[in-house]
């Protein structure tokens, strides 16, 4: 091989190379973004407010509420330390009291709003409660309302979990500060990005990592 031609050989790799590198990079910037989706609007049977940061989901799903979609808002029931709290004679509220607050002050009627009965521990059981309660009532469709990095794994769940009977249209918490296009600035949102590609991962892969047992 020439001179000539290992540098041409040599040039070749380097721009390889940084395509390679300006491909990541795009990707990793990118990333952020690709995590948020959304669906239109349709009537629906409930609008649900997934368990988790307090208060932007209840105030989506009551905005949505007024707006004429459905009758009723339901709330999942995160697992809770309530029934160790109370031996020790501890007073506990649960996340799903504060919900309820939220919505009566927005607007909501109190007898519009359940409580799903069944204490979950992460977002497949959630899955799970509100298509068995959704089947018992009948209803094709629902509406679920979480924040932005979230939606894209609530629909892989879904779907993977569900299918398309009943439909899901998940929507995001319009108050929600997540910055997807400048991700990697903050940790709450760094932290957002990593988890929920871990759960898509683990979405996709059909749930080799279960919850902890409690």
């Amino acid at each position: 091989m020439t001179q000539g031609s290992r540098g041409r050989r040599r040039a070749w790799i380097a721009a390889a190379v940084l395509v390679v590198i300006m491909a990541a990079a795009w990707a990793i910037r990118g990333v952020g973004r690709w995590l948020v989706v959304q669906d239109a609007l349709e009537p629906a049977q409930a609008i649900v407010v997934l368990s988790g940061r307090m208060p932007v989901r209840a105030r989506e799903a009551a905005e949505i509420y007024r707006q004429g979609f459905a009758a009723q808002v339901w709330i999942t029931r995160p697992a809770s330390p309530e029934e160790e709290l109370r031996q020790m004679g501890i007073g506990f509220v649960g996340e799903e009291f504060y919900n309820q607050r939220v919505l009566i002050q927005l607007g909501v009627p109190t007898d519009a709003i359940r409580v799903l009965d069944k204490p979950v521990i992460n977002t497949e059981q959630e899955v799970l409660e509100i298509s068995d309660a959704l089947r018992q009532e009948g209803g094709s469709k629902v509406i679920v309302v979480t924040t932005k990095p979230h939606t894209r794994r609530v629909k892989a769940i879904w779907k993977r979990l569900v299918g398309n009977s009943p439909r899901l249209m998940v929507r995001y918490a319009s108050q929600d500060g997540y910055d997807g296009a400048h991700w990697w600035r903050h940790t709450s949102d760094a932290l957002d990005v990593v988890r929920e590609l871990l759960g898509l991962a683990n979405a996709w892969a059909g749930f080799p990592v279960q919850p902890e047992k409690r």
